[in-house]
């Protein structure tokens, strides 16, 4: 059943009243069924489809102030050819002045180029800007935009300015996907993250992603727990499926696969592909990769054996 909101962002009182009025999140159950969802094993045949599965959703990111392209470029041949017959990534994210260099490098690999553009990871900066920003990524070839939503101006209750930015930087995107980060530590409440889930839903955003990385908590499974009952509820009502991402915090193959599970058990198989979920996460590779030889060889290799980003 498809179900229309074209009134729902006509002011910010309409916005304020559709967003408040969402279900409240029961904290306590949030955290138990996320916790008990985390302690499912995966063992042998299952687990090793697990590791592959996760490894294809990995975004491979560098976002330090210190990148180089040099640095760009060893990132993409990990993220190209990880190595012992792995999967690509899903995707490389870097920041805006150099997609073109990561986009040179993966070309035809079928890795996707992700930036975060519009003044990340703040989002302190004029909207003019945050567009430009994102205009300037695409054309040096960003399939996807990762953006940072105004954590000020939605906590200080003015959603139409959140909204409007989103819908201004989805166009800015062109063909390219536009994800758009919560920084859900910065939210205070999971019914925030509730609300700016379906904020950044109802504007356009084809992912929502929990954090930027640079905060703490980040992605913590019952906030991911939260955001893909979101998006499950919103295809429900609208017929649009839009995707999810947890980013920071995701480090062992343990973390990873737990991910695996939120998705199956909240939102479904429909969202266990990189199409509709990805992990924001670089240290977690190596560790998948460690783990995917163990399985294979029935040993480990040292930490050293892939190259450390």
């Amino acid at each position: 059943m498809t179900t229309s909101f074209a009134d729902v962002a006509a002011s910010n009182a309409t916005l304020r009243a559709f967003l408040h009025g969402l279900p409240g999140v029961d904290r306590v159950g949030a955290d138990q069924r996320a916790a008990m969802l985390g302690t499912r094993s995966i063992k042998t045949t299952a687990k090793a489809q697990a590791i592959d599965l996760a490894i294809s959703m990995v975004d491979l990111t560098t976002l330090e102030g210190a990148d180089t392209p040099g640095k760009v470029r060893a990132m993409c041949a990990k993220a190209t050819h990880p190595g012992d017959g792995a999967p690509t990534v899903a995707a490389v994210c870097v920041y805006p002045d150099l997609v073109a260099v990561a986009a040179e490098a993966v070309a035809g690999s079928g890795v996707k180029v992700a930036s975060v553009a519009t003044a990340f990871p703040s989002g302190r900066t004029s909207l003019e800007v945050k567009v430009t920003d994102t205009a300037l990524a695409v054309g040096a070839g960003a399939d996807e935009i990762d953006m940072v939503i105004d954590r000020g101006a939605f906590l200080s209750g003015d959603y139409l300015k959140v909204f409007e930015e989103i819908v201004a930087v989805k166009a800015a995107c062109g063909e390219a996907h536009l994800k758009v980060i919560l920084e859900t530590g910065e939210l205070s409440t999971y019914d925030n993250v509730r609300r700016a889930s379906w904020l950044a839903m109802l504007a356009g955003a084809d992912f929502i992603k929990t954090s930027t990385g640079k905060v703490s908590p980040a992605a913590t499974p019952p906030v991911t727990l939260i955001m893909l009952e979101a998006v499950r509820d919103f295809r429900d009502q609208t017929g649009r499926q839009v995707g999810v991402k947890p980013a920071g915090g995701i480090r062992t193959t343990k973390d990873a696969i737990k991910n695996l599970v939120l998705v199956h058990e909240t939102a479904g198989d429909d969202w266990l592909t990189p199409d509709w979920f990805r992990l924001g996460a670089s240290s977690v590779l190596n560790d998948l990769l460690m783990q995917r030889q163990k399985l294979s060889t029935g040993r480990y290799a040292g930490p050293d054996y892939f190259t450390l980003d």
